[in-house]
């Protein structure tokens, strides 16, 4: 039985090792594995939960990396497929605090052509999480809507976060319409501001990618946020992120709960809503409060933006704890 299955893309990051310089000044480069779901299949497995990545790499030694780098890290491989074409991989610059210069090698990853038939059985899962770039392109995105129908008839909670990936979608319009497909099937939907947003805008004229929204925009956002919580069928849970002012938390029947972050010194924003995600899914595994999930959410994605690198700045159980303790 495992806690957590995730499913959507792998890759294979390649971060510059030098820290602060532009992108073409890069010396070398510092191998870790990335892709919004893996990262956090790794960042709940580092927690404690028994996570597995539902992924698929190619027969080269970069899918050999990824797979032997999630098993050191505590993740379950036993549903990674291997499948034809190139592992994907992404090169990344560091220039903190907030400009990473990101090129994806994705032309046709092996991740994107996951199928129904590699699904598991997902009662043998306490949670799931889908990546909303798991519908983006290939024979992924009808794997990814089976598997969240799926989901809906067992115990099982389902989560999405949003994950928006612009150069991932073959049209601006293509997120908003998959996400408005899913978002019903799902039980909790994680996602920022401008994410949301993406999801729910039907005007090309108002797409604006991760660039921040009006604040008439951010009226609509969360006046959507009620009505779909109020609204049979729809997700019981929205857990909007607002950066360093932590997290409100909108669920069917309660009043909306803010939850403040952490104050502390940004190094690095990379990895940090997958920290969050891993640590929100963490708490809720262990049955604990929406407020008290959010915080230790929030205090997973605080660790992660004092630290450099994605994957490996995932903390441990004990390293958030020491640093809740700290803070308080």
């Amino acid at each position: 039985m495992f806690d957590l299955i995730t499913i959507g893309r792998s890759n294979m990051d390649l971060y510059s090792s030098d820290i602060g310089a532009d992108f073409v000044d890069a010396t070398g480069f510092i191998p870790q594995v990335g892709g919004s779901p893996t990262n956090i299949a790794i960042g709940t497995a580092q927690l404690g939960l028994k996570s597995a990545a539902l992924t698929a790499v190619g027969h080269d030694l970069v899918g050999d990396y990824i797979l032997h780098y999630l098993q050191r890290k505590g993740v379950d491989i036993s549903l990674v497929k291997r499948k034809a074409g190139l592992s994907s991989l992404a090169l990344l610059g560091v220039q903190p605090p907030d400009h990473f210069p990101l090129l994806f090698y994705r032309e046709n990853p092996p991740d994107i052509w996951l199928t129904i038939d590699d699904l598991p059985d997902l009662r043998q899962t306490r949670a799931f999480l889908i990546s909303g770039t798991a519908l983006a392109r290939g024979t992924c995105a009808e794997a990814t809507m089976y598997a969240a129908e799926e989901a809906q008839q067992l115990d099982c909670t389902t989560y999405l976060d949003l994950d928006l990936r612009p150069d991932q979608w073959t049209h601006t319009m293509g997120f908003g319409i998959a996400m408005r497909q899913i978002i019903p099937m799902v039980d909790v939907v994680i996602g920022t501001e401008e994410e949301l947003w993406a999801a729910i805008n039907r005007d090309p004229a108002g797409w604006h990618g991760h660039e921040a929204i009006t604040p008439i925009e951010r009226a609509e956002v969360e006046e959507w946020i009620r009505e779909r919580c109020a609204a049979p069928g729809q997700p019981q849970t929205i857990v909007l992120k607002r950066g360093k002012a932590g997290v409100t938390i909108f669920e069917t029947g309660q009043q909306a709960l803010d939850v403040p972050g952490f104050p502390v010194e940004v190094l690095n924003t990379v990895g940090a809503g997958d920290a969050f995600a891993s640590g929100l899914i963490f708490s809720r595994v262990h049955g604990r409060s929406w407020f008290d999930s959010g915080r230790f959410a929030n205090a997973c994605g605080a660790v992660v933006v004092t630290r450099h690198g994605c994957a490996e700045a995932m903390p441990s159980l004990s390293e958030v704890t020491q640093f809740m303790e700290n803070y308080e």
